[in-house]
């Protein structure tokens, strides 16, 4: 079971970036997919989720508006479209595939600084 994410990266504030995670080893479209991102010294934090078929998504507050998750299930990717970012959206960022059991990636960094 792989979950890679990439498209992390440093960028100034209200700039954009798009996330990808593709996912592998697993039945992908059986499960609920999030990203979550941790700063240091903060908590694990979930800023988006999609479920299986994509039909429902959710944000908490400091990103809606902002952030866009979405998938592609032929391609066993999701994605999170990331606009207006602010420098408290700097933190490594995390998939999470959730089903039957439950899966991490890695992680992607992205830095929002001037």
């Amino acid at each position: 079971v792989q979950l890679v994410e990439s498209g992390g990266g440093l960028v100034q504030p209200g700039e954009s970036l798009r996330l990808s995670c593709v996912a592998s080893g697993f039945t992908f479209s059986s499960y609920v997919m999030s990203w979550y991102r941790q700063a240091p010294g903060k908590e694990r934090e979930l800023v988006a989720h999609i479920t299986n078929n994509g039909g429902s998504v959710y944000y908490p507050n400091s990103v809606k508006g902002r952030f866009t998750i979405s998938r592609d299930n032929a391609k066993n990717t999701v994605y999170l479209q990331m606009n207006s970012l602010k420098p408290e959206d700097t933190a490594v960022y995390l998939c999470n595939a959730r089903g039957l059991r439950e899966y991490w990636g890695q992680g992607t960094q992205v830095t929002v600084s001037s």
